[in-house]
């Protein structure tokens, strides 16, 4: 019988009867498929078949134009389950059932930057993300003293679905960084007289200042060295979060910023991150490189050069302006 014949004399009961009978979904799980803007119904169910979500892209266009549903798409990225009914893959393209919104949080970044992020995603305010990562019981369940989440939104890529709440979506993000915190880092903390709030702290600036992967436990030797040494830590990073905005190269007038975070007028750590560390700067701040410098400059090409005495130092900066002047500025 021709397909046609069978829409117009079939009811949807008695197609969607035959569908089950044999021509269901297949597989299972669950996939992601995404419905471009602009898209039309027919290249929709393709997407879906080639997700294994339908068996048969034909008979399930006949199924949705059987029920006059076969219009009313809306865009966006799903995910859905492969053994669900065709009534309810119909549901989620048809009524944004399925919609789900992904986001990449990098390392590095603070929260002032992941709150626009989290917001877009979840079509609410950046206020009211910040507002999620304060809360007093989260804060106080990861023995946080900081007025903020800061540091412990750890970044990695998340999905989530169509109504997600922005306490909900901090709430994955601190669960990720619980998942991510390894039982040993816990019994190392004794062993560097050091709280994981610290740690966290100090993995932040690392995260700031590495460029290099293999520099990370250097450049958190340097920090553990001055700590030890009761030495200032300047760390630029630290000024720059301190002002509130970025800025391409901090200044000798930056450096007079009023702070506690500010490490070049105030000792020890700063009282919490700057930004959201990965994995492996937590585990260079854990886990500190063997070697006894206390000074580093950074390159242009984004190495650092470390050194032992401050007479080094000084001339590794000399050494580094001799190598790569500056730019004469264009006419």
């Amino acid at each position: 019988m021709p397909s046609r014949f069978l829409v117009r004399r079939c009811s949807p009961a008695v197609l969607a009867a035959l569908i089950v009978s044999g021509c269901g979904s297949s597989g299972g799980g669950t996939a992601r498929v995404t419905i471009p803007p602009g898209s039309s119904f027919s290249a929709a169910v393709d997407s879906l078949a080639r997700a294994r979500i339908v068996a048969s892209p034909r008979l399930f266009r006949l199924y949705a134009s059987a029920r006059h549903r076969d219009r009313d798409l809306k865009a966006g990225t799903y995910v859905l389950d492969r053994s669900a009914s065709w009534s309810t893959v119909l549901d989620a393209l048809t009524r944004g059932k399925g919609l789900v919104h992904t986001v990449t949080i990098p390392e590095g970044f603070a929260l002032s930057s992941i709150a626009p992020m989290l917001g877009r995603a979840l079509s609410v305010s950046p206020e009211s993300v910040m507002t999620a990562a304060s809360d007093s019981a989260l804060r106080h369940r990861l023995d946080v003293p900081t007025p903020t989440l800061e540091g412990y939104l750890f970044p990695d890529t998340y999905t989530f679905a169509e109504g997600t709440s922005p306490e909900e979506a901090v709430g994955m993000l601190v669960a990720r960084f619980e998942q991510v915190w390894k039982p040993e880092w816990t019994a190392r903390l004794q062993t560097l007289a050091m709280s994981r709030h610290d740690v966290i702290t100090l993995a932040s600036i690392i995260e700031k200042e590495a460029r290099l992967a293999e520099e990370r436990p250097v450049i958190s030797a340097v920090y553990h060295n001055r700590l030890k040494r009761g030495m200032l830590l300047q760390a630029d990073p630290t000024v720059q979060y301190a002002l509130g905005r970025h800025v391409d190269r901090v200044l000798y007038k930056d450096l007079e910023v009023d702070s506690r975070y500010n490490t070049y007028k105030h000792p020890g750590l700063p009282p919490g991150p700057i930004a959201s560390p990965g994995a492996a700067s937590i585990e260079a701040a854990l886990f500190p490189a063997n070697v006894p410098y206390l000074y580093f400059v950074a390159a242009p090409d984004g190495h650092h050069e470390f050194r032992e005495t401050y007479a080094e130092h000084t001339e590794a900066r000399a050494q580094i302006r001799r190598d790569h002047p500056p730019r004469p500025a264009a006419r």
